[in-house]
């Protein structure tokens, strides 16, 4: 079935042309309140996004997530394997968070919180801006034969996104290795650390090619998120809108004549200036409705206004609303959908604090050792032999350490050291055995308390099993 001709703009994206080929996205420089706004969002996101890796709370690294070593850190607080299940409640309230403001506000996030969106407007526009000058002047450049005038200015931009592109991927590994290590490689020889130099070269290409060409595909073709928020979104949602009520009217958007009387000739408000298309980072018409391709950014909400000011016409042709609100002037609704969304995370935030709160910094594992079988030894002694681990998730030295038997009467030797000093985020294992008399054997296994103390403090209890003969039953 053929598609109306006023929805043939949803059988391809706004970056592919009728040729199948890359349809280049030059964008208009875009200004106003709500660019002003998103810009301050944005440079104070991007000082925490640089500035995280290098920051420590209490000796920790404020964000780390080394995947390799198995260690993480959120918000300072160090998260080891063990602490697996809170990772993954985290991550569910993240994805929860998101659906439920996906649900209220639309595709917001993108548009002002994202880091793809974030570094490709603010900060590798601006610089294109700044070389290549605005959408008229970046098209023309484009058209225009390879002489000395367009080499200065590709060459000189390609050598500042590379360079910036290394210094993101940087930070990128500072957040996978850690910010002192990072620290540790630049001040040294780089032929040291040879794999983390490619590693590092690698970072660079991928971030070089994502910003300097893939660049708003990402939102597009990439991210998962676009097409998320189409089973999202509904009628409710207040998203970057195009009041059609009132831009179209009877007659439909037209052009703006001089001193012609707007109200009574039965016209639109939209004058079809084009600038709201224009000004898109992602070359969408904002005009044709809600689409994956439009990440929130507000720019087509100034540039509107900005026409709008111009012709003596009231502003917020374009602005935040839902469908409702524009058709039916209905005013928001906190629907039982965002109702429901909102319990589960009130409920996961809940069931995290008190993970928070029952976690331990300290943990401690005694296993028998795989393999080997309990041993007799004299006076009706029962020996069984364990290998012990224990992590400090604190980030100080937990000295003078000692494990003491608080279920049965027995001993605790270790093969190494009696008392031993785990150090801060780390951990110390070694060997021990656990010495029992026969008579406490009400059965061939019996579970075992023990107590982990530094000093004469009590740190932490952990169980393991205990085996001993048959006949003993």
């Amino acid at each position: 079935m053929e598609t109306p001709n006023n929805e043939k703009f949803r059988d391809s994206i706004s970056t592919v042309n009728k040729e199948g080929k890359r349809s280049w996205v030059f964008p208009k420089r875009p200004s106003g309140k709500f660019y002003n706004y998103r810009t301050y969002v944005s440079y104070f996101l991007l000082v925490i996004l640089l500035c995280s890796p290098f920051v420590k709370i209490n000796g920790n690294q404020f964000l780390l997530f080394n995947v390799l070593e198995r260690k993480f850190n959120i918000f300072g607080f160090p998260f080891w394997p063990q602490d697996f299940h809170l990772l993954v409640v985290s991550m569910i309230i993240g994805v929860v968070f998101i659906i439920l403001f996906t649900v209220v506000f639309g595709r917001i996030f993108c548009g002002w919180i994202c880091p793809q969106t974030i570094f490709l407007e603010m900060v590798f526009r601006k610089i294109e801006y700044w070389i290549e000058g605005d959408r008229g002047k970046q098209i023309r450049l484009s058209k225009q034969p390879w002489n000395a005038d367009k080499i200065k200015k590709r060459v000189l931009k390609w050598i500042i996104f590379f360079i910036i592109s290394f210094l993101i991927a940087n930070v990128f590994l500072a957040y996978l290795i850690g910010g002192d290590t990072v620290i540790e490689y630049i001040t040294g020889s780089p032929f040291d650390n040879l794999n983390t130099l490619i590693s590092l070269l690698i970072f660079t290409g991928v971030f070089y090619f994502i910003f300097a060409w893939f660049r708003e595909q990402v939102c597009i073709i990439a991210c998962p998120y676009g097409r998320l928020q189409g089973v999202l979104l509904d009628n409710k949602t207040i998203n970057v809108a195009y009041d059609f009520v009132r831009g179209e009217k009877e007659k439909g958007r037209a052009k703006f004549k001089k001193n012609e009387d707007r109200a009574a000739s039965g016209k639109g408000d939209c004058i079809d200036c084009m600038q709201c298309v224009h000004v898109c980072p992602t070359g969408i018409d904002i005009r044709n409705g809600t689409q994956l391709e439009c990440v929130n950014c507000t720019a087509c909400i100034d540039e509107c206004d900005h026409m709008m000011e111009k012709v003596g016409l009231p502003t917020g042709l374009i602005r935040y609303a839902s469908e409702d609100n524009i058709e039916k002037k209905a005013p928001f609704k906190f629907t039982a959908r965002m109702k429901g969304y909102s319990a589960v995370l009130f409920i996961l935030v809940g069931i995290l604090i008190g993970m928070l709160f029952l976690r331990n910094d300290v943990e401690a594992t005694v296993l028998r050792l795989p393999g080997q079988l309990y041993q007799h030894k004299d006076n009706g002694i029962i020996s069984n032999v364990y290998t012990f681990k224990v992590i400090n998730k604190t980030s100080e030295d937990i000295e003078d350490v000692s494990y003491k038997l608080l279920s049965h009467d027995g001993k605790i030797e270790s093969v190494t050291h009696k008392d031993f000093t785990v150090p801060s985020r780390g951990l110390a294992e070694g060997t021990l055995f656990i010495e029992i008399h026969s008579s406490q054997m009400k059965k061939d296994k019996i579970e075992l308390k023990i107590g982990v103390y530094s000093g004469d403090k009590l740190i932490e209890t952990t169980k393991t099993n205990f085996l001993g003969p048959r006949s003993y039953r």
